[in-house]
């Protein structure tokens, strides 16, 4: 896939990883829909660099939670800029919760955002690429393939976005190619101290911590690798094989 000139759809791009990505496609030379629901700040500061750069990114608002929204998403994207020709869904939150205290609140939230969105945006994507093609990346967790004892709807939800993003790439190919990054510690989560880590460090083979453009890479790469689909690619450092 040639990048220059598209245009995309980013999820969560307002702050993180999903910033990250979008800067990554822009610097491209990559038209980007910037999507957000609370970090609107950081979209809309985006968007102001991105004019800098001679790229258009209009900003869209949506509940990726509630479903009608999450599928509605990709056409306004297309009729922002235009045409619409990749989806990075990386819109996610990430709650510690052991097991004796989740709710049915607390997984209801967890998977309407990170396994359901995910699906109806790819499920929107789909209709608005048609016969013309195109390129979804999701944006799962290395915790798709471990089992953290305090994060087990995380986990869930995780698995089950590497589990979708095999299906919709037997079902939509050969025009529309699917794939997923599985970061490991990139942007440690809110509140978490230098001991913990520091722990993360000390049992990462590479011994350090990823950074962002490790996952934007990694995301480049995917797209513009046209006979890859289905596949999701671990970006952790090593973790799996420690």
């Amino acid at each position: 896939m040639e990048l220059k000139g598209g245009s995309a759809l980013v999820t969560g791009a307002g702050q993180r990883v999903g910033r990250a990505i979008a800067f990554g496609l822009a610097k491209r030379g990559v038209h980007v829909a910037l999507h957000y629901f609370h970090s609107e700040t950081g979209a809309r500061s985006t968007a102001m660099d991105f004019e800098v750069m001679g790229v258009r990114a209009p900003t869209l608002r949506a509940d990726l939670s509630v479903a009608e929204e999450a599928e509605a998403l990709p056409e306004r994207a297309r009729e922002a800029l235009g045409a619409l020709d990749i989806v990075v869904a990386s819109a996610a939150i990430m709650e510690r919760r052991p097991l004796a205290e989740v709710t049915p609140e607390d997984w209801d939230r967890t998977m309407d955002l990170n396994l359901r969105g995910t699906f109806f945006v790819a499920k929107g994507a789909a209709a608005v690429f048609g016969e013309r093609g195109g390129a979804i990346v999701n944006v799962a967790d290395v915790a798709a393939f471990e089992r953290w004892r305090d994060y087990p709807v995380h986990c869930v939800s995780k698995a089950g976005v590497v589990a979708l993003t095999e299906n919709l790439a037997k079902t939509l190919a050969p025009g529309i190619r699917v794939n997923a990054v599985a970061p490991g510690p990139v942007e440690l989560p809110v509140g978490w101290d230098d001991a913990a880590a520091q722990r993360i460090l000390d049992t990462t083979p590479l011994r350090r911590l990823g950074r962002v453009d490790d996952v934007v890479n990694a995301v480049l790469f995917l797209l513009e690798s046209d006979f890859i689909t289905g596949s999701t690619l671990v970006v952790d450092g090593g973790r799996r094989v420690r």
